[in-house]
């Protein structure tokens, strides 16, 4: 079995894909973890930064990534 991998989403995302990738990773809607960005950067302010480095270090999702057959 293939280990789980973290890439941001090509499909799921307003922005960078960050939420919709970490949403899919960890099996939750990405509406979620996009709250958990906002409550941070509203009361801690470090939500823009963990996004942007989150953009720099997650790798974008490939492009066959949907028709990958698994046997």
């Amino acid at each position: 079995m293939e280990p789980k991998r973290l890439y941001r989403s090509r499909k799921d995302k307003i922005l960078a894909g960050i939420c919709g990738g970490i949403g899919k990773y960890l099996d939750i809607d990405p509406i979620i973890i996009r709250l958990i960005f906002i409550v941070l950067l509203l009361t801690v302010g470090s939500g823009i930064l963990i996004y942007l480095i989150a953009w720099i270090l997650i790798p974008l999702e490939p492009e066959d990534a949907e028709f990958v057959v698994k046997e």
